[in-house]
């Protein structure tokens, strides 16, 4: 064998091609990107404003439960006054059966938005109304601002 046997297809000094790719491609590649981006961002927002509504629905569930358990225990539940904290913190006027903290983390007492649960006891639709205003902060509206409520 000779060593013009072994040499490796292009090394006799021809061009074998470019390799890569175009600016012109990459460009091309970029938009199409940005397109589908633009078209897919509304319906992804959407879908999570969405879910943060259903995850508010589902935190109100399991702080109406908590509020029965502290009901069982005290005999009431906390008022409009002690708020949600009497969840966490014992208040000042707590009964001795108070076996708190009926909750560990206080971060369950804000909603998906960053703002902390409405609160009143006794409610107008209930023992205790609790709700959320939803992504606007504001009473009503629809969507993602709706308000969330354990009524």
């Amino acid at each position: 064998m000779t060593s013009d046997s072994l040499a490796r297809p292009g090394d006799d000094g021809t061009d074998r091609g470019q390799e890569g790719f175009t600016l012109v491609e990459l460009l091309v590649v970029l938009a199409i990107l940005g397109l589908l981006a633009a078209i897919a961002a509304p319906q992804v927002m959407r879908q999570l404003g969405g879910a943060k509504s259903e995850a508010a629905e589902i935190q109100l569930e399991k702080l109406g439960g908590v509020l029965d358990l502290y009901r069982l225990e005290v005999g009431v539940y906390p008022t409009t006054a002690e708020g949600l904290t009497a969840l966490v913190d014992r208040p000042a006027a707590a009964a001795p059966s108070w076996n708190g903290p009926y909750l560990k983390n206080p971060d369950a007492l804000t909603d998906p938005w960053g703002r902390p649960y409405q609160y009143r006891a006794p409610g107008d639709h209930g023992d205790y109304d609790l709700w959320s205003l939803g992504a606007d902060g504001k009473p009503g509206g629809e969507g993602e601002n709706r308000d969330v409520a354990s009524w």
